[in-house]
C-alpha cells in the first residue's frame, strides 16, 4: 500500500492519520477536508466557543512529521473503486486522485428545516462564531430541539441575557437520546434558567422573523437555531457501488462492503469511521451509528491497523457527555434492549444517576454531577461483570462494589 487518502477533516480523520502513521504506514499520505481550517474539535463549539471563552481549537497534531498534505477547503464528491483490493479514484474538488487505500471520515451534516427564514445550525467553527455574536441581551432566540445541542445553546443564551424558547417536538427533552422517562427529569432545568420550553410542539417552517408551527400559530424570533439531529455526509458515494445504508455499512473492524454488484463482499482496501459509519458491535448485535466525540478518538485506531491488513475488532462501549444548566451529563452504555430501569439517588437533587439492566447486567448508565459512578460503570460495562441490582440502586455504595463477586 503506497497511496492512502483519509476523506474529511474532523477528528476521526486526524486520529486516522496518526493511527497510520503510528502503526508503521511510510506511503504517500493525503488528507482532503471541505472545510478551510486545519482539523478541529467541535464539542467546544457548542460550549466554549460559543460562550466566548475560546476561539481556537485546532486540533494539535504535527503535520509535517506525519508527513501529510493537507488538502483544505476541497471536497470529495464521488469515488469510483477498483477491483476490491486495488484501490480506486476519489473524485474531488481538486480533481482526481488515485488511491489503494482510503479512510472515509466525512462525518455528518446538520437536518435543517423547511422554509425562508434564517437558520442556525451549530456543525462548524464558523457556525458557532456567527450564532455567538449574536447572542445578545434581550435577543429573542428560539431553539427547535431540546436534545444535546439544543440544551446547551440554551444554556449559554440565557446567561447572555437573551429571551429563550426551546421547542421540543416530543414530549420531553431528550426522549430519542435517553428516553421520555429519564428526559422528563431534566426538563426543570429550563425553568431554572429562566428558558421556556415548549414541548409536544411540531414546526412547520421557518419563517422571516419566527417559526410557523404545525396546526396553526406562530413564534416570534430574532433568531432561530436549529438542533434536531445530523445525518451521515455520504451522498458523494452514491454510484460508488459501497453499501451505504443511513451511514456507510462496516463490519467490526470498519472495511466497508460492496453493495448491489457484489453484496456482502469486503473492501479490505476501503474503511470507514467517526459519524459516517454504522459499524457492527458484536457487544450489542446490532449496528451502531454513534455520532459523538469519543468514537471518533478511539475507533480510529481499529480502522488504520484493519486497513494496513491486521486482525482488528473495535467494540468499545459508546460514550458521550454534556454540559448543560450547570450540571455535567455524562452516559455510557446503550440500554435499546434493556429489561429495567433503576434510580441511583433522588433525580431532584443536585446529583443522581440513572442505571438500565438486563437480568443482573448493567447495560448503560447516566449520571448527573457523578463522575465517579460514570468512571466505574463504564469498567463494569467493558468487561461484562454482573451486579447486584439492589446495590446498584444505593447511591450510597460505589458501583464497583456492586459487581458480584
Amino acid at each position: 500500500m503506497d497511496r492512502v487518502i483519509v476523506v474529511g477533516g474532523g477528528l476521526a480523520g486526524v486520529r486516522a492519520v496518526e493511527a497510520l502513521r503510528s502503526k508503521g504506514y511510510e506511503g504517500a499520505l493525503t488528507l482532503v477536508s471541505a472545510e478551510r481550517e486545519r482539523p478541529y474539535d467541535r464539542p467546544p463549539l457548542s460550549k466554549a466557543v460559543l460562550a466566548g471563552d475560546s476561539d481556537d481549537t485546532t486540533v494539535d497534531a504535527d503535520w509535517a512529521a506525519l508527513r501529510c498534505e493537507l488538502l483544505l477547503g476541497e471536497r470529495a464528491t464521488a469515488l469510483r473503486p477498483a477491483a476490491p483490493g486495488r484501490g480506486g479514484v476519489l473524485a474531488t474538488t481538486a480533481g482526481d486522485l488515485p488511491f489503494d487505500g482510503l479512510v472515509i471520515a466525512t462525518g455528518a451534516t446538520p437536518v435543517t428545516l423547511p422554509g425562508e427564514g434564517r437558520q442556525h445550525v451549530l456543525r462548524t467553527i464558523g457556525d458557532s462564531r456567527d450564532l455567538r455574536s449574536r447572542l445578545t441581551g434581550g435577543a429573542r432566540i428560539v431553539i427547535v430541539g431540546a436534545g444535546w445541542i439544543g440544551a446547551e445553546v440554551a444554556t449559554t443564551a440565557a446567561k447572555k441575557g437573551c429571551r429563550v424558547t426551546v421547542v421540543e417536538a416530543a414530549d420531553t427533552p431528550l426522549a430519542n437520546a435517553i428516553g421520555p422517562e429519564i428526559g422528563a427529569l431534566t426538563a426543570p432545568w429550563y425553568a431554572e434558567a429562566g428558558v421556556e420550553l415548549r414541548t409536544g410542539v411540531k414546526v412547520a417552517e421557518v419563517e422571516r422573523g419566527g417559526l410557523a408551527l404545525a396546526g396553526g400559530g406562530r413564534i416570534e424570533a430574532d433568531e432561530v437555531v436549529v438542533g434536531v439531529g445530523v445525518r451521515p455526509d455520504v451522498s458523494w458515494l452514491d454510484g460508488s457501488g459501497l453499501l451505504v445504508e443511513r451511514g456507510v455499512v462496516t463490519d467490526g473492524s470498519f472495511r466497508v462492503y460492496q453493495g448491489e454488484e457484489e453484496p456482502g463482499a469486503l473492501r479490505p482496501d476501503i474503511v470507514a469511521v467517526g459519524d459516517c459509519a454504522a459499524w457492527w458491535s458484536e457487544r450489542y448485535g446490532r449496528r451502531l451509528l454513534v455520532e459523538h466525540w469519543d468514537t471518533a478518538l478511539n475507533a480510529p485506531e481499529t480502522a488504520a491497523a484493519a486497513l494496513l491488513g491486521a486482525d482488528a475488532r473495535y467494540d468499545a462501549a459508546p460514550y458521550f457527555w454534556s454540559e448543560q444548566f450547570g450540571r455535567m451529563v455524562q452516559y455510557a452504555g446503550s440500554h435499546a434492549a434493556s429489561e429495567r430501569l433503576v434510580h441511583r439517588g433522588d433525580p431532584a437533587g443536585r446529583k443522581w444517576a440513572a442505571v438500565w439492566l438486563t437480568g443482573d447486567r448493567l447495560d448503560a448508565i447516566l449520571t448527573v454531577d457523578r463522575p465517579r459512578d460514570l468512571v466505574q460503570a463504564r469498567r463494569v460495562i467493558a468487561a461484562g461483570t454482573p451486579v447486584d441490582p439492589a446495590a446498584i440502586a444505593d447511591p450510597d455504595v460505589p458501583v464497583r462494589q456492586a459487581v458480584r463477586g
